[in-house]
């Protein structure tokens, strides 16, 4: 789903603490910030004490903080982090600009491991302080290269409460833009090292409704390229029940025939993250125009979109898994109505109390009560859905959009929901935003071996309603005698899972066609006639016109296509590469119909390779999936070689094949090199000092990869290990990171921008302040472009 985008407010809003000192426009800022209709509506629902009231709209009024989250693997943002705490927090003490002290950064008191940090300056100071000065550069190109995300406090809660594991099964169902998908990714790399990245066994799917927000969450995945990741575009309240084989081997007695005999099932998650669209009246201090745009009816007309994406995650959930549901929304219409909603509607579910997961972090637990308004004004309310529909006329009752969701439970059955595990954060509470989460757990009623099913209509006759019914409806078990007869195998237990995912799947087949797309009988046949790359052809021309959920919107997605272990052009890339027979060959796609590797060669772990095989684009909106590692080397060195394709590993990519590259073929250098590298783009050979430089002049023109040992020299200090991959040339070399990161690790390094795209930017600036002609010497003359076109033309 796309998030917030409905509901957000029409008005400027500014997200950054350190907005422009002009007191008047801020003068007028403030006497915009009141809204008599919001005032009034939470004052309803209590969700606040008197006593608090005032604080909670005080804060409200005041801009946030600038948080930001110290990204990548758990051992990457450790250093960093480290970084932070003993170079930058002790040069920003005892700052004082204009006669007024600046607080340096500091840590968020509730995140793991001290990670997540926060500062409130003014752009003033940061523009014009020396010392902040130079953190905000430090902030800027980290944040470029994602070593450093840029995210509200609150926002960095739900995958918290998640507790990823590197073998579970996610999916974000409302991902864009992606900061929460990234820390999600994270989680499944925890076990990453400063050099490598781990071949996770899980999985994790980033969903967005919105095609062109997809893309960001794109963009937000190369950060961190991992083998586990998928990226699709579907609606998440009807995503679709994707199929992989079946993992089950052995089956216990009593399982239907029909169930032991299926090859394939439905994926179930372990985890999923709910981060609905809402009204995102939390986000006030950031977003002002909310101040004069809110009114109740944006929470009442989301509020059943949010109730069919809970649902539909909890119908892909495995026993025993978790979903957190969050907004950052403060009305229970959209919050605690939503959740009950959907644990009345799916029996086996139940809230789990986190609240003490997090030391630190205050909140207030969820509401049981609460009063939806009806209309914009405020000025009509009912106590009771009965006696809403009562107040309207016959004739326009069954148009209603106000359900009896919008209406709390009776006292008993909410008390029994256990709404208060939910938790609310306030912003005086913690100077954040506002925000809403609910942990739920799928804890399925255990039913006594042999019993029978509620329903005697053969279950492969059931169509879609009955099944839905079936699902939705809240059957009461017998209360069982005596403790005994509660023991259920896990043999049983087994069984009933396999027999609800095979109801899951005939549900998904048993939904009318939609038009210009195959009805799942005809697609099963076209696929078992056709191979995976042909089929998937026919599939997109079938449905260029009409996208695959039967919406208006183009899908022209090329498709993915694993390619033999023993193509040609593959194995002559291992050899190139120096790649070890743990490389997982049989795990390499292409993006391109005939499954061709023409340019770019792509690496998923087993999961994934099992999604794209066993679902088609009837079915699947596939954006992206797993991560580029390897690409054909183009330009004049290419050409030099004669037809002989040449291929070179790319940056993002070196961390998952790191493992399997053969140690003796990787180079050694050292810091001074290192330096060489970093301040031109194409360091002749004979630049480079001994040993690096006779290792490297008789090298053939190839990719190699270079390991930098820690050291201290040049005016720098590595304290780790840093591996990086060149393209050697003709009589010069290449660093192939991207010029971003380029400049990044020279701020890190050597406390300065020494490359060459820094050094002509400062040039360029002191021209602009008027410092005069910039010292010649210190330019290059070569021009900034992109470096995959400086790779092709080397």
């Amino acid at each position: 789903m796309s998030r917030k985008k409905r509901g957000a407010p029409r008005g400027k809003g500014n997200a950054n603490p350190s907005a422009p000192e002009d007191t008047r426009t801020d003068v007028v800022e403030r006497s915009d910030m009141h809204n008599e209709r919001f005032e009034k509506y939470y004052k309803a629902q209590n969700i606040l004490p008197d006593e608090e009231w005032e604080p909670f709209l005080e804060t409200m009024r005041s801009p946030l903080p600038t948080t930001f989250r110290v990204a990548g693997s758990r051992q990457i943002a450790r250093l960093l982090s480290d970084t932070i705490k003993n170079t930058h927090v002790p040069h920003l003490a005892g700052v004082v600009f204009e006669g007024e002290a600046v607080s340096p950064p500091s840590q968020i008191s509730w995140y793991p491991e001290g990670l997540a940090w926060q500062f409130n300056v003014s752009k003033k100071v940061l523009r014009k302080s020396p010392e902040f000065k130079k953190f905000h550069s430090f902030l800027v190109y980290e944040t470029e290269v994602g070593n450093i995300s840029r995210q509200e406090a609150v926002s960095m809660l739900p995958p918290l409460f998640l507790e990823v594991e590197p073998h579970h099964r996610v999916i974000d169902m409302c991902a864009a833009p992606g900061s929460k998908t990234a820390q999600l990714l994270e989680a499944l790399h925890a076990h990453d090292t400063l050099t490598s990245s781990s071949f996770p066994p899980g999985l994790l799917i980033a969903n967005d409704s919105d095609h062109k927000r997809t893309h960001m969450l794109i963009h937000q995945a190369a950060r961190l390229p991992s083998p586990a990741l998928m990226v699709t575009n579907h609606d998440a309240s009807i995503y679709p029940a994707l199929k992989i084989p079946s993992e089950q081997l052995v089956f216990p007695p009593g399982t239907k025939a029909r169930v032991a005999a299926k090859k394939q099932y439905q994926l179930l998650f372990d985890r999923i993250l709910c981060d609905v669209p809402c009204s995102g009246d939390g986000t006030l201090r950031k977003n002002l125009g909310i101040w004069r745009h809110w009114q109740p009816m944006d929470g009442n007309g989301l509020h059943s979109l949010q109730v069919r994406i809970l649902q539909r995650a909890m119908r892909m959930l495995k026993k025993g898994g978790r979903i957190v549901y969050s907004t950052c929304s403060l009305n229970p219409v959209e919050n605690e109505a939503v959740v009950a909603a959907a644990l009345r509607s799916i029996p086996g579910f139940e809230l789990i109390d986190m609240s003490n997961h997090l030391p630190g972090l205050i909140h207030r637990p969820g509401i049981k009560t609460w009063r939806p308004t009806v209309d914009r004004s405020i000025s009509t309310s009912f106590p009771t859905y009965a006696e809403y529909i009562q107040s309207l006329p016959e004739d326009q009752r069954a148009d209603s959009k106000m359900l009896e969701s919008h209406w709390p439970p009776p006292a008993e059955e909410a008390e029994s929901l256990n709404l208060t595990r939910c938790m609310r954060i306030y912003p005086h509470l913690q100077d954040t935003g506002g925000f809403f989460i609910a942990v739920l757990q799928k804890v399925p009623p255990r039913r006594v071996a042999g019993q029978p099913k509620t329903s005697s209509a053969p279950e492969s006759k059931r169509p879609a309603d009955v099944v839905e019914a079936l699902e939705t409806s809240e059957v009461k078990k017998p209360k069982l005698a005596g403790e005994a007869d509660a023991i259920v195998t896990l043999a049983d237990d087994q069984a009933q899972d396999l027999e609800e995912v095979d109801d899951d799947i005939q549900e998904a087949a048993a939904e009318e066609p939609i038009a210009g797309v195959d009805t799942a009988a005809e697609t099963q046949e076209a696929a078992s006639s056709m191979t995976p790359a042909k089929f998937q052809q026919a599939q997109r021309k079938k449905g260029k016109n009409k996208s695959s959920d039967g919406g208006g919107t183009y899908f022209r997605e090329n498709p993915y296509t694993f390619i033999s272990p023993n193509d040609l052009i593959l194995q002559k890339c291992i050899a190139q590469l120096n790649l070890t027979s743990t490389f997982p060959a049989s795990n390499v796609l292409v993006r391109n119909p005939t499954g061709e590797p023409v340019r770019s060669l792509y690496l998923t772990n087993d999961i994934v390779k099992d999604i794209v095989l066993h679902n088609d684009y009837a079915r699947m909106r596939l954006m992206t999936c797993g991560t580029k590692v390897v690409a054909k080397q183009e330009g004049a060195d290419a050409k030099r070689m004669g037809a002989e394709p040449q291929f070179r590993v790319l940056g993002e990519g070196l961390p998952v094949v790191l493992p399997h590259i053969d140690p003796a073929a990787i180079l050694e250098a050292d810091v001074t090199t290192l330096r060489t590298f970093v301040e031109s783009y194409y360091p002749l050979c004979e630049s480079f000092k001994d040993p690096f430089k006779s290792v490297i002049q008789v090298k053939d023109s190839c990719s190699y990869i270079v390991r930098f040992q820690p050291g201290e020299a040049a005016g720098a200090s590595l304290t780790h290990e840093l591996v990086l991959p060149i393209w050697k040339s003709n009589v010069s070399v290449t660093l192939m990171i991207d010029k971003k990161a380029k400049s990044a690790l020279s701020l890190r390094l050597f406390g300065e921008d020494i490359t060459t795209a820094g050094r002509e930017a400062a040039a360029k600036k002191q021209v602009q302040s008027g410092g005069g002609t910039p010292d010649e010497s210190n330019v290059a003359v070569i021009p900034v472009s992109s470096l995959e076109e400086e790779a092709t033309a080397a």
